[in-house]
């Protein structure tokens, strides 16, 4: 299992928000570059970027923001909010991302994950944010009628390179993963499954250590407040694999 450090532009700046919420937010940082060099420089093989303006109206709104931190750093990148369509999946891996996430295009329009992974095999994967077992949509604001697991079994089905789970209920609460929920996702595909939302401390990446097949656990506002430490728990999961 890896530690992927989460980065989440708005209005170019590093943002986190609380449960999704955009009135909700607390600014990290003016300097989405600093920041992903401070990541990369303390051990994170991966950056996980999001494009909240992005989620909220289905156009990437941070595009010099995001250029800006695949130019200064030399890791792997990974980014989602706002890929709605084959062009702008093409136009990002041509700017250096290393992944694209699809979120409420994949529930909305399926058929693109099949039509995006046939294009760009190992590069599209699928973000599934979930309350409540149930599948949310358009950043978090809609909550449609999918199942989590069913929905991720579908994706896999369709070519997805892995799924990003989100429990959105513990995202930005410091309350710790889901764990029998982020279980319940790995048991049921077979590719990879990288946790998202509520880890906050090192107890969090030993529990999800402990559910195994986890490829990766993403880390946003204990990083950033200091409740967990990046290359404390990138030495974790390391030992781990020895």
């Amino acid at each position: 299992m890896i530690v992927i450090p989460a980065i989440d532009l708005k209005g170019g700046k590093c943002v986190r928000l609380l449960q999704g919420r955009a009135e909700d937010e607390t600014v990290y940082s003016d300097d989405p570059v600093a920041t992903a060099l401070k990541w990369q420089g303390l051990g994170a093989e991966l950056i996980h970027m999001v494009d909240l303006d992005g989620a909220f109206t289905g156009e990437q709104k941070n595009i010099e923001a995001i250029k800006a931190v695949r130019k200064g750093t030399d890791i792997a990148l990974e980014l989602g909010g706002g890929i709605r369509d084959l062009d702008r999946i093409a136009m990002l891996l041509d700017i250096g991302i290393d992944r694209v996430i699809l979120g409420t295009v994949a529930a909305e329009k399926p058929e693109l994950v099949s039509e995006a992974s046939k294009k760009f095999p190992g590069r599209v994967l699928v973000g599934i944010d979930a309350k409540e077992g149930k599948v949310a949509v358009k950043g978090w604001t809609e909550v449609t009628g999918h199942d989590a697991a069913a929905f991720a079994m579908e994706m896999e089905s369709r070519g997805a390179a892995g799924i990003i789970y989100t429990d959105i209920s513990r995202d930005g609460m410091l309350t710790g993963p889901n764990i029998e929920a982020t279980a319940n996702i790995v048991r049921s595909v077979g590719i990879p499954v990288i946790a998202s939302g509520g880890v906050s401390s090192i107890d969090d990446i030993r529990n999800l250590l402990g559910i195994g097949g986890v490829w990766g656990a993403i880390t946003g506002k204990a990083i950033y407040s200091g409740s967990l430490e990046l290359a404390e728990a990138i030495a974790l999961t390391k030992k781990a694999e020895n």
